[in-house]
């Protein structure tokens, strides 16, 4: 019963935090609210028993949110922290949320017809070598080429960031 209430309190701290996060117009509010749904997801990993995943959670994610405050302090105009932002236009909004639903529905559409919600049994626990062997493995279905291929992803995503705003202090 304590796991469920945890769960659920945890559940309400992450979908809150992130809904402030994608509302807010301020960089540095949202990074927080960031930081706090990746809290959450480590909560969840804990009250799983899921401790490696848990304390990677918090170091890795704690760490790249800090090196987003460095960012939103170097990259982002002065006036825009300080909260002088500029309006988000009601058209812009609008195009937004039918994204969002359109991206909801196709991934609804994705899991009735895969059938994701029946494949695995409500009691069985995954062991937790086979998780560490699907993350850090080469193999089909296994997902460490793909992580390096998202560190290179966001390492050009740094540099090019770096670049722009090496621009823009020559122009003023």
């Amino acid at each position: 019963m304590g796991n469920i209430i945890m769960f659920c309190i945890l559940a309400v701290v992450i979908i809150g935090s992130a809904l402030l996060c994608v509302t807010t117009t301020r960089i540095m509010r949202a990074a927080t609210f960031m930081l706090f749904v990746l809290f959450g997801v480590a909560g969840i990993y804990f009250l799983l028993d899921y401790t490696y995943l848990g304390a990677a959670q918090i170091s890795v994610y704690a760490g790249g949110v800090t090196m987003i405050y460095v960012f939103a302090i170097q990259l982002v105009s002065k006036r825009t922290l300080q909260g002088l932002t500029e309006k988000v236009k009601a058209s812009r909004l609008v195009c937004g949320g039918l994204a969002a639903v359109a991206g909801l529905v196709v991934v609804g559409l994705i899991l009735l017809k895969t059938g994701f919600y029946t494949l695995a049994p409500a009691n069985t626990e995954v062991p937790m070598e086979a998780v560490g062997k699907a993350l850090v493995g080469a193999g089909k279905y296994e997902y460490v080429l793909p992580f390096e291929f998202i560190s290179l992803f966001l390492l050009a995503c740094i540099i090019g960031g770096l670049v722009v705003a090496r621009k823009e202090d020559k122009k003023s």
